[in-house]
């Protein structure tokens, strides 16, 4: 079942059925998270930001997380992209657990940022430390962010590293660190069907690359 259609299906379970709340908190979170990210787009491209929220959401209920790490997965950039005052609001509205989670998939929260690499090297050790909540929520969000790339680059080719500030090299250090990372701290489907992706990844950019590519 897609995100958006158990948001409609919390709705209607709240007024017609005697399980009062039922999905009301990610209702409330689905609702908030298209408010704070309104007129936010992926990098690069048109496609508004909250697609990839909602399918980050979907990620974690489809690999058993429950509604506060689906929540989680729909706020894990309230923080990074809307301000550290998010922290206080998320905690307030959804509490301490699903707030703690989102801090737990921030990688920076002052602007500037630090460098990338040292911020990104910093968030791989982070993981090392990180609960089971915040490993969930953020190797779902890897998942999305790595198939992305991959359709990407079968429609635009080797282009598609120009959107990101580390460009090729360091984008697929990245992923392929924190596919490792996340095989050896959270085996799991979920977690191998990141590094799959990730080595079609680094398959499809080789391929681009070839003579001929």
């Amino acid at each position: 079942m897609l995100l958006a259609d158990i948001v409609i299906k919390g709705l209607e379970m709240n007024e017609t059925t005697s399980a009062p709340g039922l999905w009301r908190k990610l209702t409330d979170a689905a609702a908030f998270a298209m408010e704070i990210h309104a007129t936010q787009t992926r990098k690069g491209a048109e496609t508004p930001y909250i697609g990839h929220l909602l399918g980050v959401a979907s990620l974690v209920l489809e690999n058993g997380g429950d509604e506060d790490q689906a929540i989680g997965g729909l706020l894990h950039d309230a923080i990074e992209d809307q301000g550290v005052h998010q922290e206080a609001v998320i905690t307030e509205r959804f509490g301490a657990r699903v707030a703690a989670i989102v801090r737990g998939c921030t990688d920076a929260d002052t602007l500037p940022k630090p460098p990338w690499h040292d911020r990104k090297e910093a968030y791989i050790a982070h993981l090392e430390h990180a609960n089971r909540d915040i490993l969930l929520v953020s190797c779902a969000d890897k998942l999305y962010n790595s198939r992305a790339i991959c359709s990407d680059l079968r429609t635009h080719g080797l282009a598609v590293y120009d959107r990101f500030n580390a460009g090729r090299e360091g984008t697929l250090w990245y992923y392929s660190e924190l596919s490792k990372a996340f095989l050896r701290l959270m085996p799991s489907p979920l977690s191998m069907e990141l590094a799959v992706t990730v080595q079609e990844m680094v398959r499809l950019t080789d391929q681009l690359l070839a003579p001929g590519g």
